[in-house]
């Protein structure tokens, strides 16, 4: 690179850095007019008019009338300009085993729109994102809203997808984000689509930050785990999502907690996940000579304090605190949140974790984490990569910063958040 040449990616990260401190502008302030908007954001009127006119061929600000009722002196009244609120700028979208979840949220990071699509386990990945895509252009006529302005994408996919060995990094990597790419190609899929960024993550994980940074409560440093068909986990460490040097952090259910226990599919012998994923609480209950075939059953069980299910359950969960009792000794997070349906149905794996974590770990209670079920339902996945996205995004950033040069700088801001809102 020679003289005043700069790559495109720096240059598209650059512009987009300054869009985003537009919008944001606009979100705070309402309507104003171009010389009152470079004035907030500190930009030239050259440079602002070039993000503007961008801004307003996407379709992510509008004019709405113009300054002549307060313009002082016989000059031209200026245009002010204001977000469309038709215009979605986030989209966060969660592939399950059996469906896929969006969501979109304006630039005020309230969700506009979702919607959800169904399909079987064995659909090829290039099905389930044509059905992603499909679901997209349904919530465009049934929502009214149009996706010319995206900042970015968050997808999450079962996982983990570890990169192919010697893979390079790509222009839209986000800060932080451990190279992974999405199964057969959805990452380009929805690059290509919508031409914004892309982060990939393990959807576990990104259920992790959602819990972390949505509510009234959101807290800095969290460990969670999900029951579900395996045992998957995620860390919040000082506000960032935590994906370790292969992403692979956070995978508490391969941890092994009966060395001689029963084959894991990951190629161990008693993982957390042969003892307290759903599947393997259901075995324990059959062995034990109460034979529950799904969630529905071991849920009248529990309604029946059934001695055999709560057994079964305390013992699952007990395991669970031990490996959760770990990670807690190690990060000293304010808050364990243990997911999946059937925590729901079951309060006492929550009950037990706690205990578990009171009894082994803390001689004071006041020295523990609050041990929680999680308020998102596994079927709000999308949630947390709508999280995952605000937090990449140039001003939102609260990844490490990195010295790749397509990757943008982080803030310290300590005003700037990356909480999710639901419109009522």
């Amino acid at each position: 690179m020679t003289g005043m040449q700069m790559p495109s990616g720096v240059h598209a990260l650059v512009r987009r850095t300054h869009e985003e401190r537009v919008l944001r502008a606009l979100q705070e302030n309402g309507a104003m007019s171009r010389g009152e908007i470079a004035r907030v954001v500190g930009l030239s009127r050259t440079t602002l008019s070039e993000i503007t006119g961008h801004l307003l061929q996407r379709g992510a600000i509008v004019v709405v009338d113009t300054d002549a009722s307060k313009r002082e002196g016989s000059g031209r009244p200026a245009a002010r300009l204001a977000l469309d609120p038709a215009s979605a700028q986030f989209m966060g979208v969660d592939f399950g085993h059996r469906r896929v979840h969006v969501v979109v949220a304006d630039a005020s990071h309230e969700v506009m729109a979702s919607g959800a699509a169904r399909y079987d386990d064995t659909t090829p990945w290039q099905e389930r994102t044509g059905l992603a895509l499909g679901l997209v252009e349904r919530l465009t006529a049934e929502a009214d809203v149009h996706f010319g302005a995206l900042q970015g994408i968050g997808i999450g996919v079962p996982g983990p997808y570890p990169a192919p060995e010697g893979s390079a990094p790509s222009r839209a990597t986000p800060v932080g984000t451990v190279l992974r790419p999405a199964p057969e190609g959805v990452d380009v899929a929805f690059a290509e689509r919508f031409d914004a960024p892309v982060i990939v993550d393990n959807n576990t994980r990104l259920a992790a930050l959602a819990e972390a940074i949505t509510g009234a409560d959101s807290v800095a440093d969290l460990v969670y785990v999900r029951l579900s068909d395996g045992v998957g986990g995620g860390l919040v460490v000082g506000g960032h999502l935590v994906t370790g040097s292969s992403g692979l952090a956070g995978e508490l259910g391969h941890v092994t907690v009966e060395p001689a226990g029963r084959p894991c599919r990951c190629g161990k012998r008693g993982c957390l996940e042969t003892v307290a994923s759903v599947p393997a609480i259901l075995a324990a209950c059959w062995e034990f000579g109460l034979p529950l075939e799904n969630l529905r059953d071991l849920a009248d069980a529990v309604s029946r304090a059934h001695p055999v299910v709560d057994r079964v359950l305390r013992e699952a969960a007990a395991a669970l605190g031990r490996v959760v009792g770990a990670a807690t000794m190690t990060l000293n997070p304010a808050k364990v949140v243990i997911g999946g349906e059937i925590t729901q149905l079951a309060p006492v794996i929550v009950e037990q974790v706690a205990a578990t974590l009171a009894a082994d770990l803390f001689p004071t209670a006041s020295a523990g984490p609050a041990v929680e079920a999680a308020r998102l339902s596994d079927d709000d996945g999308a949630i947390g990569a709508l999280a995952a996205v605000f937090h990449n995004s140039p001003l939102l950033a609260r990844y490490p910063e990195t010295t790749d040069v397509t990757a943008g700088p982080g803030t310290d801001d300590p005003t700037i958040e990356g909480a999710v809102h639901v419109r009522p």
